[in-house]
This record gives structure tokens, C-alpha cells and sequence, in this order.
């Protein structure tokens, strides 16, 4: 079971924890990106695989978890003789922290939105109202 807001509040969170906590990525999506990030250029699967030293087939689900977050794009690169490949890098670090700042500023409406409900239910409810003094 997940901690409490509160105690998620209170914790103190890693930059790279941010990835986790609003597209719900594993650890394995994290270092990917991570690899990416250090990369000067893109990198095929095959490549990142390699990098975190896991399967292929491994490495791919977590390239398409960061490429359905947004977190990084592809791009296919096409042979001479046909075929292609994919290529992938990081998104610009702006837009994924103007994304994260947007899903925030969501949250935080809806959690005011919840907290105003609670208020209005439990207000005219006659079991919270305050006791009568004697």
C-alpha cells in the first residue's frame, strides 16, 4: 500500500525520483533515460541494451514506457538498400519540466476541488457539528 500524502510531502525527493512519481516509470526506464541523457548522440535499442546491460526485448518496454511519458522521442533512420532502424533521445529538459509543472498544476486544482467537496459534505452534516456548550 503507498504512503500518505502527507508522508509523501514530507519525504525528501530525488530529482531523478520525479520520473517515477508523475509517469509512474520503474527503475529500468529511469536509468535508460539516464543513458540517453549522457549520450552525445541518439541510440538504438540494441545500443541502450547493452548500456544497462539488459535483454533487448527488456530495454525496448522501457524505451516505450519513456517514449509514451514523453520523455524522449524517435527517429527513423532509413538504409540505403531499404530497411530502417529506430534511433532515440531525450526530450528537451524544458518541455518535460513545463509538462510535469502543467500535470502538477492539474493535480493541485483537482485536490482543492476534492478538499472544497469534503468541506461542503461534512459541514452540513449534523454529526460534526460542534458541540453545544454547557
Amino acid at each position: 500500500m503507498p504512503d500518505s500524502l502527507a508522508k509523501q510531502l514530507q519525504s525528501d525527493i530525488e530529482c531523478e525520483g520525479l520520473l517515477e512519481c508523475f509517469h509512474g516509470l520503474k527503475p529500468l526506464d529511469r536509468h535508460c533515460f539516464e543513458r540517453l541523457v549522457e549520450s552525445d548522440e541518439p541510440l538504438t535499442v540494441d545500443e541502450i541494451s547493452e548500456a544497462v546491460d539488459r535483454e533487448r526485448s527488456t530495454a525496448y518496454r522501457a524505451i516505450q514506457r519513456l517514449l509514451q511519458a514523453g520523455l524522449i522521442s524517435e527517429e527513423q533512420i532509413n538504409y540505403d538498400q531499404g530497411g530502417y532502424y529506430h534511433v532515440y533521445q531525450p526530450t528537451d529538459p524544458e518541455k518535460i519540466s513545463g509538462e510535469m509543472q502543467r500535470m502538477l498544476n492539474d493535480w493541485y486544482a483537482k485536490m482543492g476541488q476534492l478538499i472544497q467537496e469534503f468541506e461542503t459534505k461534512y459541514s452540513q452534516s449534523e454529526d460534526f457539528a460542534p458541540a453545544a456548550e454547557s
